[in-house]
């Protein structure tokens, strides 16, 4: 307590901090922020507000059932796991890329497609028709 009974405490403080830091340590940091400095951090404080917005809003909660759920969950479309040729259930991710592709499991694209002249025109006609079916 006998060193804040000094009445120039703060000023040996203050140039002792210089001595060792340097002045900058010591300045009011007003005194170099300017115009732009502001347009910046008001640009930077919107963005980073935006991505906050944006993930809570992924991360939104909604009741299902009594149960809650992410939003993000509900709005995907359930990946098809059956071969429409070979009625196959798969977890296999060859199988995903074919099943998007080709809708058939890796197994009927290398049999039906891959090993035959024109396979995949062949199949592109077979998927319109079975559009113009349904």
């Amino acid at each position: 307590m006998k060193k804040f009974q000094d009445p120039n405490y703060l000023v040996k403080l203050e140039k002792a901090i210089s001595k060792k830091y340097g002045s900058e340590t010591i300045e009011n940091p007003r005194k170099h922020w300017t115009e732009s400095d502001e347009e910046e951090y008001e640009n930077q404080l919107k963005k980073l507000s935006e991505k906050q917005s944006k993930l809570e809003e992924e991360n939104e909660k909604v009741e299902v059932n009594g149960v809650l759920m992410s939003k993000k969950l509900l709005n995907r479309e359930l990946a098809r796991r059956s071969c429409p040729v070979c009625k196959t259930y798969s977890f296999n991710l060859k199988d995903d890329a074919y099943m998007s592709k080709f809708e058939c499991c890796f197994k009927c694209y290398i049999k039906h497609i891959q090993g035959t002249p024109e396979g995949e025109e062949r199949w592109q006609r077979r998927k319109i028709k079975l559009q113009e079916k349904n």
